[in-house]
């Protein structure tokens, strides 16, 4: 008479159930993928949304083309460029021409100028240095030098000047127009004439309480 251990049993089928409903599971999940990603089965129809593709045809229109053109003289939220000076630093001068404005069409603050400070830190220095003396990190690696911004030149340029060089770029400098944002690139040339100032300060330009200040060190 042969006798069987029931708790070889029980355990035998512990085993099947734990299989089966992880079979159960995988077929499950298998399931809600599938009818996420198949418009027959999910009611969603993710994957067939009523929708043009870039460049697609589209027979509605007598261009045929979906992608449709702007409306002529149409301008996008926030993108009015009326202020001829704050957009491109110029205006017209008495011939007509355009011109690099010599005043800011913003006003200086000391919040602008530490702004442009920062922006100075991380556009600005790798070429021009910290002190504007043209001998950056990537000049000491073989770039072409720029001219020191203490030079006569440039310290008399007008605040025009700067701003259409970092926008459109001079010589081996590149253009930032992408990079820099209109607000931050007059706040670089806030702090660039600040800078250009505090090498070529003049001691009789001072007050008297700021010649005491500067006698004591301060």
């Amino acid at each position: 008479m042969c006798h069987i251990d029931d708790r070889k049993l029980m355990t035998n089928d512990k085993r099947l159930m734990t299989k089966n409903s992880i079979f159960s599971l995988l077929l499950l999940v298998m399931g809600l993928a599938l009818a996420g990603c198949s418009p027959k089965m999910s009611w969603q129809a993710m994957a067939a949304q009523p929708r043009y593709e870039p460049l697609e045809p589209n027979d509605f229109f007598a261009d045929g083309t979906s992608s449709r053109p702007l409306v002529p003289n149409t301008v996008a939220r926030g993108l009015l460029r009326e202020d001829t000076a704050y957009f491109t630093g110029k205006t017209t001068g008495a011939d007509g021409k355009p011109v690099n404005v010599d005043q800011f069409p913003v006003a200086v603050t000391r919040e602008l100028v530490e702004r442009g400070h920062q922006r100075y830190n991380i556009y600005c220095t790798p070429c021009h240095a910290a002190d504007g003396q043209g001998n950056g990190v990537v000049v000491q690696r073989g770039f072409a030098p720029p001219p020191s911004l203490h030079i006569d030149r440039l310290r008399q340029a007008p605040v025009g000047y700067f701003y259409d060089v970092i926008t459109n770029g001079f010589g081996q400098m590149p253009n930032y127009a992408h990079q820099i944002p209109v607000a931050d690139r007059w706040a670089i040339v806030a702090y660039i004439k600040a800078l250009q100032l505090s090498q070529n300060a003049n001691a009789n330009d001072l007050t008297p309480e700021e010649r005491t200040r500067l006698d004591a060190g301060e």
